[in-house]
């Protein structure tokens, strides 16, 4: 079955980074387009970012510039590198993917920015 495990979020000061990782199984890997998404306590999940087979990616405006998704499929492992965190940033992070037309999210990693 599908399963997706998420890690590397914790508690860092407004300006830090943070490496998230996503590794994945259950389905081929490589030949699907992985998706990063947050939800903020009392708000919707969002669109963070996206990166399809080929490397291609794609972010929302709220992170543009400050975010980098990569992927390495001989690791099943989709990544988020975040930099210059902002307290905005502060959310649940979950990568999910669509696999045969029925959306997958793991269980999601806490991103807390304060002082």
């Amino acid at each position: 079955q599908v399963q997706l495990v998420e890690s590397g979020g914790g508690l860092v000061q407004p300006g830090g980074s943070l490496r998230l990782s996503c590794a994945a199984s259950g389905f081929i890997f490589s030949i699907y387009e992985m998706g990063w998404y947050r939800q903020a306590p009392g708000k919707q999940r969002e669109f963070v970012a996206a990166i399809t087979i080929g490397g291609g990616t794609n972010y929302a405006d709220s992170v543009k510039g400050r975010f980098t998704v990569s992927r390495d499929n001989a690791k099943n492992t989709v990544y988020l590198q975040i930099n210059n965190l902002k307290p905005a940033d502060t959310a649940v992070y979950y990568c999910n993917v669509r696999y045969r037309g029925t959306y997958y999210w793991g269980q999601g990693t806490q991103v807390t920015v304060s002082s």
